[in-house]
């Protein structure tokens, strides 16, 4: 399988701690920015439940700008073979 090396952006991961540190933030969106932190600096890859998530979130109108960055930060860092 083809690893993906890509990681997250400086602006993404800040985006992400803030998210995280948001009393308000939507349970997705905290489970999205801690996906994008984890793989800030060490090449994690997303996994293909949260890859389904994140490309649910794009789809849709409900979630904010932000979450949907975090998704697409998420989506570009998954397994390129899936």
């Amino acid at each position: 399988m083809a690893k993906n090396t890509k990681t997250t952006s400086k602006e993404i991961a800040s985006l992400a701690a803030k998210t995280l540190q948001n009393p308000n933030a939507s349970n997705i969106a905290k489970e999205l920015a801690g996906s994008a932190l984890s793989q800030s600096n060490k090449g994690n890859q997303t996994g293909a439940e949260l890859e389904d998530k994140a490309s649910k979130v794009l789809k849709s109108e409900k979630y904010s700008e932000e979450t949907k960055k975090l998704a697409a930060s998420v989506l570009s860092q998954s397994n390129k073979e899936r």
